[in-house]
């Protein structure tokens, strides 16, 4: 990530030194044989660290060849990073947990903080940012404290594809503590694969010695038969989101044919529009044969923008398709 800094930054000065002057080999003086900076980006201001890299003066010890860092540059930042760990944890929060896009976290950055990074860095630091999370999920250890008071889980598999032909994520949550348990992208979801997802979860469960009470997940084939085969005592239940999204279905199939039909019954208003905008450019440049050439409608000047407003408004609503089977579109259309 290397990149040319903005100038007219107030750096602050901060030299690391190794922590133990002595070789961990022989015995031997460490000596300095370079400095390295890096600069990085923290909410207290840009920092510029200095750090000595050292080597054993014997000739015949192993370390004599290799630089060694202060290991205190990690409680600063990562190697090639431009941001402190302070920024890191805040972009991950303000992304995972606020729902936050790449463009408000990049803004927001930049306006109360005075940091400066491409979205593309910031993407790749939220990509590392999962790819610790993944590794903190998956410490045993750290798992079996937090269900040490835990008797029994319970367990759901769910498969998301974002488009048809590339893989699907399939994710392994328990849901008495809300813990994603493990993740892993399959490009087919056939038995055999489902199979191995149900397996290593049955032997998560097992090493944290909490027995599986129940199993949620959709009423896909081949997840369906592998837990009943795997887990026949264990009750399956399938997720009430999925039932009442197929219970839905002819309900907004009727909701879209009804959206269809009402945009059929209003027309023009893109037409409208254009000649409110001409009339408007007319007006503005005090053009004589443009406004000869306009159709004669009945607004002041003051009333054209509410026109437009109007316009916008109305297509705002023909073009809604959130709400679900609870709040139709259709519907929320019509009363419009």
């Amino acid at each position: 990530m290397a990149r040319g800094w903005l100038k007219g930054l107030d750096w602050t000065e901060v030299v690391l030194d190794v922590e133990n002057p002595w070789c961990g080999d022989c015995g031997g003086r460490m000596h300095v044989r370079k400095h390295e900076h890096h600069r990085i980006f923290t909410f207290d201001g840009p920092v510029h660290l200095i750090y000595k890299r050292v080597h054993c003066v014997d000739r015949g010890c192993a370390k004599h060849d290799r630089l060694i860092a202060p290991e205190t540059i990690l409680k600063w930042t990562m190697p090639r990073w431009l941001i402190g760990w302070d920024v890191f944890c805040w972009l991950g929060h303000r992304r995972f947990a606020r729902h936050w896009s790449v463009p408000q976290l990049r803004l927001e950055l930049l306006d109360s903080y005075g940091i400066v990074l491409s979205d593309d860095a910031i993407e790749d630091y939220l990509q590392r940012y999962q790819c610790m999370l993944a590794a903190r999920q998956q410490d045993l250890e750290r798992l079996k404290e937090e269900y040490r008071s835990t008797r029994s889980v319970m367990l759901s598999i769910d498969g998301l594809q974002p488009e048809k032909g590339h893989e699907t994520l399939y994710v392994v949550r328990e849901l008495r503590q809300q813990r994603v348990w493990f993740a892993e992208a399959l490009l087919s979801s056939t038995s055999d694969e489902i199979r191995r997802l149900v397996a290593r979860a049955r032997k998560w469960a097992g090493e944290l010695g909490c027995p599986v009470r129940l199993w949620m997940s959709d009423k896909q084939d081949a997840i369906v038969k592998t837990i009943a085969q795997e887990f026949p005592d264990t009750p399956h239940r399938y997720c009430a989101n999925h039932f009442l999204r197929d219970m839905a279905k002819p309900l907004l199939e009727l909701d879209s044919h009804a959206k269809v039909q009402m945009r059929r019954k209003i027309r023009g208003l893109r037409s409208i529009e254009r000649e409110v905008r001409k009339l408007q450019g007319a007006r503005e440049t005090d053009a004589h044969e443009q406004r000869e050439s306009l159709p004669e409608l009945p607004l002041a000047a003051n009333e054209l923008p509410v026109v437009l407003d109007y316009c916008a408004a109305i297509r705002g609503i023909l073009n809604d398709s959130q709400g679900g089977p609870l709040h139709p579109p259709g519907l929320r259309m019509a009363e419009a």
